[in-house]
């Protein structure tokens, strides 16, 4: 790393337009020092000892070169109220989108950047999204005053010297500008967890910039994950003919040794973590990680979808994750290199959270730094708490996950968290069909982001909170997409919903590992090999479509878990009626209309009459008669 003064010459690059525009960032937040990332692994232990010495970090025992934090109690997660895209026309941002007009934004924050980092130090960390050697790499600059984000992205990204060696006179970046907006006077103690009340997270899409005010946590201050690898990336896509994803990337590899890869979407906290580190149920199937939160995916020569995760490590959800849930997410922990925020520590030095183990220890130090037993009354661990680890230490990593042309997908699911209505696994008949069911995903809400907890929202493709545009031109986009290709080639779509519950309030489907029977079926299906039942809404497999073998769950849940019952799908068509009329007339794609107008008039039986008729697209394989 090189550390200057303030105001002093760049000696880590020779980019005229980074040079320019850190030091204007300078003169306008007036930090102490600056210092310019390389991210070698002296600079990550300089970093984080000075984060121990400042009382943010706690250096754990129990793991290697880990560590324990606690964010302020008002900075715990996305704050997606004081998030903007700040299109140059409001109608660009779209109805799901904050918006203002990015002259006033930046009016705005400018003057809260004024002074913001007196006192304190500045970084300039150079990074890439995906790896470096990629046809075309995406780069991006993060200016920011915290040191826990300078740690965090030499985890999260391709960061340092490398980059710096690519980022050549003239070579396009993304400026990422993040201030703790928390000086410091002379004498004046520092927080362990600066953050100021007031917060900004700006999108400027037309530039490729990204402001961000007042947070110290996860995406809104790891500028290179949210903001940039969904938000801008997602318009870079549009205008680019590729799409940029909330999804996993996952290997199957069959008992006959065939590999497949699929994506998945899901909203936070919905299981997407669990699916990408997949320990298979079933015998002789492997599942292997190339991503667990975001895929890149772009046509291949072969007119296929091929998918690159952008990222180089874990940002997951700690509570609920276990030995039985994701083995091999604790397997990765285990190995160290690791950031663990807002979780419970332990009295000798490790880390503990809510579903780690069935019993928690005696005593505890809470996320709030306070003392904590089982008899407290709350979760030691705050239902947000994260762990930021290197992908590369998993023990289910892909050999080709770093790969820069990436991976051929074979199908792509969709799913959220419904105790009601949508069954567990429906096949989409075409490409419209499926960006239809993904333009209507739901779930219940989360703690991943600020707000009610367990409120049913629309949550299309599961990129609601990270759209960086209009969701119409991005459904159009989706549909677009689907023409660009021979519709063989298009990866098949699937929607999921492992969260169904039967009567008495139990889920019906045991989940986790469980979930490679539905995928297998699914892979199946691809191969026409599987049966399916024509339902209104899409294929849905019978109970004995599914290999069942050696699971212990009474079939009768099963068939309740796959049911598609009408009277509900027409309660369900009249929110979807609200949603898209929340979208616009003008804005929304005709033949997402026109998918709903045919569902509406399968449940009405009209298309439906007497016994099922088996349906076929031309592209997809004919649907097995019910016979019984």
């Amino acid at each position: 790393m090189t550390s200057t003064p303030a105001g002093s010459a760049c000696t880590a690059t020779g980019h005229p337009e980074i040079v320019s525009w850190v030091a204007d960032v300078a003169a306008l937040t007036e930090p102490e020092n600056v210092v310019w990332c390389d991210g070698s692994a002296a600079e990550w232990d300089r970093l984080t000892a000075l984060l121990v010495d400042k009382g943010t970090f706690v250096r754990l025992e129990g793991k290697p070169n880990s560590f324990w934090c606690a964010s302020d109690p008002a900075d715990v997660a996305r704050v997606e109220d004081r998030t903007f895209i700040c299109s140059a026309s409001q109608s660009d941002a779209g109805p799901t989108n904050n918006w203002m007009d990015p002259v006033d934004m930046k009016t705005v924050m400018t003057e809260q950047y004024r002074g913001a980092m007196a006192g304190r130090t500045m970084y300039v960390i150079a990074f890439c999204m995906g790896p470096l050697d990629a046809a075309e790499p995406k780069f991006g600059v993060q200016v920011t005053d915290s040191e826990y984000v300078a740690v965090s992205m030499q985890i999260m990204t391709r960061s340092g010297a490398p980059v710096w060696d690519k980022l050549t006179a003239g070579t396009e970046f993304v400026k990422c500008l993040h201030s703790l907006g928390a000086p410091l006077r002379p004498g004046q103690a520092d927080a362990t967890w600066p953050c100021d009340h007031t917060k900004y997270i700006s999108h400027f899409p037309e530039e490729r910039m990204i402001w961000s005010y007042g947070s110290g946590y996860g995406g809104n201050a790891l500028l290179g994950k949210k903001c940039y690898s969904l938000r801008i990336a997602s318009k870079m896509a549009k205008d680019e003919g590729w799409l940029a994803e909330h999804m996993l990337i996952l290997k199957l590899t069959s008992p006959s040794h065939e590999v497949r890869y699929i994506a998945a979407a899901f909203p936070s906290s919905c299981g997407k973590t669990n699916l990408a580190m997949l320990e298979p149920a079933l015998d002789g199937w492997t599942a292997e990680t190339i991503g667990d939160d975001i895929a890149w995916m772009r046509f291949g020569q072969d007119g296929r979808l091929y998918a690159v995760n952008p990222e180089a490590g874990f940002f997951g959800v700690a509570p609920g994750t276990g030995a039985h849930t994701n083995p091999h997410a604790m397997a990765t922990i285990e190995r160290g290199n690791s950031i663990f925020t807002n979780v419970a520590l332990t009295d000798d030095g490790d880390i503990w959270w809510e579903g780690m183990t069935d019993q928690p220890p005696a005593h505890l130090t809470d996320w709030r730094r306070r003392d904590w037993t089982p008899n407290s009354g709350e979760p030691a661990a705050h239902p947000n708490s994260r762990y930021c680890t290197p992908i590369a230490q998993c023990p289910t990593v892909a050999p080709e996950w770093n790969d820069p042309a990436g991976v051929p997908i074979s199908a792509i699911f969709f799913g959220g968290r419904r105790g009601t209505t949508v069954p567990l696994v429906t096949e989409a008949s075409s490409w419209q069909h499926g960006v239809f069911l993904a333009s209507t995903l739901s779930s219940e809400t989360t703690a991943a982001a600020t707000g009610n907890v367990g409120v049913v929202r629309r949550d299309p493709m599961a990129m609601l909170p990270f759209l960086g545009y209009h969701v119409g031109d991005y459904f159009a986009h989706w549909l677009d997409i689907g023409t660009k290709t021979d519709p063989s080639l298009l990866p098949r779509i699937f929607y999921v919903n492992w969260f169904r519950r039967g009567d008495d309030g139990r889920f019906l489907w045991p989940g986790f590992g469980e979930n490679a029977r539905i995928l297998e079926w699914a892979l199946r299906r691809i191969d026409g090999a599987a049966g399916a039942e024509a339902t209104p809404i899409g294929n849905v497999p019978a109970v004995d479509d599914l290999d069942l073998n050696g699971l212990t769950v009474d079939k009768a849940e099963v068939a309740a878990a796959l049911n598609v019952d009408p009277d509900e799908w027409i309660t369900e068509t009249r929110l979807i009626d609200e949603w898209f009329a929340t979208i616009g007339g003008n804005t929304l794609p005709d033949a997402l209309r026109d998918e709903l107008a045919a569902l509406k008039l399968r449940l009405s039986g009209r298309d439906l009459l007497g016994d099922p008729v088996p349906v076929r697209d031309e592209h997809f394989s004919r649907v097995r008669r019910d016979e019984r």
